[in-house]
């Protein structure tokens, strides 16, 4: 009876519906692109090594840089050899002096230049000889920074994807041994960083970047003395190496019992935890946008279902004088206003479905995953909206008197 009165008034149902079919759209959607982002930074993290920690002066990840941290002393080589010496729960830690062309820094250039061709995206960072280990990072030609290298401040490079393309547009390899200019000196390239499999939004960082040896970013970046600790804690012993190395870094800064770090310590999960808080919010928006949606589509079924018992009023009467109770008259509106959502619920998972992979689609680099707990979720609320805004139209139809419904034109 209920596919029966939705099939005789198609496109008034469908209008009726339309909310609810907007709001589940908005949910699927979003949670479908938030949960292909998450994915991505997991895999991605996953991928530079779960026994890491990242130690910095200033707030690292997702929260970003706070400028109340700017008066914070730099972490130093001896914070690290300290780390080393006084914790077994340590494997070994690679040191990174990021950005040492950003922030106008000693006035480094690293706008890299060769035949004519310019490369100014470039993330120059020094890094210790041991930074491929720790990070996992592969090449796709040539070799990385070496100890000699590193003690002997060679300039040598090691460059990233970006930039090969950028200043090598017609080669893909062979690029080793080519010698480039930048802060106006010579570099030579001794290799060039592979593509990591997972990336967000189709880049990583390190497609962008351009590493020096440590040493050699302290000699042409003096004034540049910030210093990124990747500790990197044994096999099974993560927490332990992350209390330690707080303790130790606590113990160096000075910081008294009780008073927060004035430094920032990390483990890859923390990174995903602020990840999550952060996605947290756009979900909360997209529920209150998608709630907004289900509102309308439900003051709607009601609007329709008052109507539709009105218009029925003699099959009501009808029905009680054969004998149907009250609440088997209940149960008929009820389902006829969840039915009526329920396809709703199905064409708003239809089109969020269709939409997502139309992003996808056009936006390769755009991560996105349809959740089935998202298309479960849908098909459940919008059922739900039916039976709750259903509530007062069926109520109303078993209240009615069968005489009253007869003599009704």
């Amino acid at each position: 009876m209920a596919l029966d009165s939705i099939r005789a008034n198609k496109f008034r149902s469908f209008l009726t519906v339309l909310g609810i079919v907007v709001g589940i759209v908005t949910a699927i959607v979003v949670a479908s692109i938030l949960t292909g982002m998450r994915q991505s930074i997991v895999a991605m993290v996953e991928e530079y090594g779960t026994n890491n920690i990242y130690a910095f002066h200033l707030s690292t990840g997702f929260d970003g840089d706070n400028r109340d941290e700017r008066n914070r002393k730099p972490l130093t080589v001896e914070d690290a050899e300290a780390i080393m010496a006084q914790t077994d729960a340590v494997e070994e830690i690679a040191l990174v002096a990021p950005g040492i062309g950003n922030f106008g820094a000693a006035s480094f250039d690293d706008n890299i230049t060769y035949e004519g061709r310019n490369y100014r995206r470039a993330q120059t960072d020094g890094v210790s000889p041991n930074y491929d280990r720790i990070a996992n990072l592969a090449l796709m030609e040539g070799r990385f920074i070496s100890e000699a290298d590193n003690q002997q401040r060679r300039n040598v490079i090691v460059i990233g994807v970006n930039c090969a393309e950028a200043l090598f547009p017609n080669s893909s390899t062979g690029n080793v041994g080519k010698v480039v200019r930048m802060n106006g000196s010579t570099w030579e390239i001794i290799g060039v960083i592979a593509k990591r499999k997972a990336a967000l939004f189709g880049e990583n960082e390190e497609d962008s970047k351009v590493l020096l040896p440590y040493r050699t970013a302290r000699k042409v970046a003096p004034q540049r003395e910030y210093l990124l600790h990747i500790i990197q804690a044994k096999s099974g012993r993560l927490q332990e190496a992350l209390e330690d190395s707080e303790g130790i870094l606590r113990q160096r800064r000075a910081v008294k019992f009780g008073d927060p770090n004035d430094f920032d310590i990390k483990t890859a999960g923390d990174f995903i935890q602020q990840f999550d808080s952060i996605t947290a919010m756009v979900g909360l928006v997209a529920i209150a946008i998608s709630s907004l949606g289900l509102l309308v589509g439900g003051i709607g079924v009601m609007n329709i279902m008052l109507v539709s018992v009105t218009e029925r009023t003699k099959e009501i009467g009808i029905r009680k004088a054969l004998g149907a109770t009250r609440g088997a008259i209940v149960l008929q509106f009820l389902l006829e206003a969840m039915t009526l959502t329920f396809f709703g619920g199905i064409l708003g998972v239809t089109l969020a479905v269709g939409i997502s992979n139309l992003i996808m689609l056009l936006v390769p680099s755009l991560p996105a995953s349809i959740p089935l707990w998202a298309v479960i979720s849908g098909l459940t609320v919008s059922v739900g909206v039916g039976l709750i805004f259903g509530v007062l139209p069926a109520r109303k139809a078993s209240r009615l008197d069968p005489i009253e419904c007869l003599r009704y034109e």
